[in-house]
């Protein structure tokens, strides 16, 4: 499990560390780490024959949505690398809140398809689901903040 999880977040931020054109190589970079995530997910998650298309479709319909919070959240970064060597208190506190509403946007999106997966199978898979992204989502996180500098007052 771990591997897979070091591999996402390897893609994840290299494609960070190379943002010239960001928006192709966003959707480049969500490409594939969209298919790496769904095999890593398909070895985890194990809905029945009955519920393996509703959950696949659900799941679909999921990483649209992550992905797009994904892109917000690369387009933060990349604004903190450009502007970290002179942000100022009030630009920090700006980016800060954004981080903030994204986060929570991006755990509420977990939540409500945990709920949808819940809906079209049972608590197993829904846990299992909740489970599997919020792993994957914490590693991430990890891998980013051990990547971002901290401020400092100038």
């Amino acid at each position: 499990m771990k591997k897979y999880v070091l591999l996402i977040a390897a893609l994840f931020l290299a494609s960070f560390a190379y943002t010239q054109s960001y928006k192709e190589e966003i959707d480049l970079m969500q490409a594939a780490f969209g298919m790496d995530k769904k095999t890593v997910v398909a070895d985890f998650v194990k809905p029945s024959a009955i519920q393996k298309d509703a959950f696949w479709k659900l799941y679909d319909e999921y990483e649209t949505q992550r992905k797009e919070l994904g892109k917000q959240r690369i387009e933060l970064l990349t604004q903190y690398a450009q502007q970290y060597q002179t942000m100022t208190s009030e630009q920090a506190d700006a980016w800060t809140k954004k981080v903030i509403d994204l986060q929570k946007k991006t755990d509420a999106l977990i939540v409500t398809y945990y709920g949808k997966v819940k809906g079209i199978s049972d608590g197993l898979v829904a846990t299992q689901f909740y489970q599997i992204e919020n792993y994957i989502l914490t590693a991430i996180r990890a891998q980013i903040l051990e990547q971002v500098p901290f401020l400092e007052k100038k």
